[in-house]
């Protein structure tokens, strides 16, 4: 039972969430308006009937009591009227115009006796004191249209008229002390209409006010909703069209960058070629000098010059060689990433006589460009190099990890640390590779990653940390 109901309500929300806000107006100002219109209205006509009531109670009350006052007096002293005031009531409602109007007529004493009446048969008859009898015996006078349900108004109600039955204290002449209530049943025929025509205007009026202020709103919510609706046409343009300008932007980063990491890898294939070529053009023809001085040596008197000539060419041979294995990079399209840090490290260790410390978290089929792969391999190179200079190979520790497709490689030492900012990212090149730390920064971000270089936080020295996205890889 419950989960019909559920779904039932979580239907009208949705049906209720896909209205328009004219329609969610219309719909839920409308059920306020018009329960408030039947609230009002009703107060209104209520109030309207009690005054027209009310006035013409009075009226008839104050026209009564002219004639009745005067001659019920008797009730001051005893407990019935004197024949000759009996005679004169009778004489009253019999027969006149105001006998036409008024169709019954009772006297009541304080204890709810009937002192006279126009029907006999209630004469002196005890009833139970009514609200409206009570307020009259408290000095006030009180009416109700078409309320008969009393029992001695069973007369009364018989006849089938619309009757006003008015409750009008009687006082005595000289105290003002009331004696007695004289209550009379009149015809209401005008006042009937008079009230059906209160009614019909009071509820006109109210119903028309009702729909004045409600069109009125409806028309500013109309207004406003269409203005909303506008609005959310030209948002929903404009992200449509911010939309596709990301995406274009996107494609056109994402082409920079593979244009970026192209360029790289044609640099460095450039390098190599210039390293292959120092080794197997300058360095061999060195060499070959290197020979012939030797061959030259026993023809030479005074070898001293010649041996300062060997000296320079044998350090131009060393030079060249340096050089050249710094520009020429090995096999890495089949390395793993953790393989290819691991032989920078390797050859730096063996190079320098330091120790390196490599932790990598990357699995095997990452799936990295060569562009990417180069980018490890130059920054493991420069950034132990630059350990080396700075911090004599102190504490050196490479660290390669990759989680939820950020590639993140960072090489750290135990030295004294950056002593000022720009002061180590603006060194030159490293003795090998000839890129230095502001070339390795362009290389990184040019392939759309973070570089950072900085003091160590768990202590003494330096690192030099990139951050990379191969996601679009």
């Amino acid at each position: 039972m419950g989960q019909p109901v559920g779904q039932a309500m979580r239907r009208s929300v949705r049906y209720w969430n896909r209205l328009s806000l004219v329609a969610q107006f219309a719909t839920a100002g409308g059920v306020v308006m018009v329960l408030s219109m039947l609230l009002i209205g009703r107060v209104v006509t209520q109030r309207i009937e009690d005054g027209v009531m009310r006035n013409t109670a009075y009226a008839t009350s104050q026209y009564m009591d002219s004639i009745i006052s005067p001659l019920a007096q008797d009730l001051a002293e005893v407990d019935t009227l004197s024949p000759v005031a009996r005679r004169a009531l009778d004489e009253i409602f019999a027969g006149t115009a105001l006998g036409q109007r008024v169709v019954s007529f009772k006297l009541w004493k304080p204890d709810g006796t009937v002192a006279h009446a126009m029907d006999a048969s209630i004469i002196g008859k005890a009833f139970p004191v009514s609200d409206n009898l009570r307020a009259a015996l408290d000095g006030q006078v009180h009416a109700s249209f078409e309320d008969l349900g009393d029992e001695e108004d069973r007369s009364e109600n018989a006849l089938g008229l619309p009757l006003l039955e008015v409750y009008s204290p009687v006082r005595e002449a000289w105290s003002g002390r009331v004696i007695g209530v004289a209550e009379f049943y009149e015809v209401a025929t005008q006042l009937e209409r008079d009230l059906a025509e209160a009614r019909r205007n009071a509820w006109l009026t109210v119903a028309g006010t009702f729909v004045a202020i409600g069109g009125i709103l409806w028309l500013i919510v109309l207004r406003g909703s269409h203005t909303i609706d506008r609005q959310q046409r030209a948002l929903t343009a404009q992200l449509a069209e911010l939309g596709a300008l990301s995406a274009h932007n996107a494609a056109l980063r994402r082409r920079v960058q593979q244009a970026a990491a192209r360029a790289s890898a044609m640099n460095d294939q450039a390098l190599r070629r210039i390293g292959a070529d120092l080794h197997d053009g300058p360095a061999q023809l060195l060499g070959f000098a290197a020979l012939r001085l030797d061959a030259l040596r026993a023809q030479v008197a005074d070898a001293t010059e010649l041996d300062a000539v060997e000296r320079a060419v044998k350090d131009a041979i060393r030079e060249v060689r340096s050089i050249s294995r710094g520009l020429s990079l090995p096999d890495i399209d089949a390395r793993t990433p953790c393989e290819i840090v691991r032989a920078v490290a390797e050859t730096h260790a063996a190079r320098t006589g330091t120790q390196v410390d490599v932790a990598c978290d990357v699995a095997a089929d990452a799936g990295l460009t060569p562009a990417v792969k180069i980018c490890l391999y130059r920054f493991v190179q420069e950034g132990l190099n630059n350990a080396w200079r700075y911090a004599g190979g102190a504490g050196q520790e490479v660290a390669l990890s990759l989680q939820g497709g950020t590639l993140r490689l960072a090489v750290r030492d135990r030295g004294p640390g950056r002593t000022d900012a720009p002061s180590v990212a603006a060194e030159g090149g490293s003795e090998f590779s000839g890129i230095g730390l502001s070339g390795l920064q362009d290389r990184v971000e040019s392939l759309g990653g973070a570089f950072e270089i900085r003091n160590r936080a768990d202590g003494p020295g330096a690192e030099i940390v990139m951050e990379l996205d191969v996601r679009g890889a």
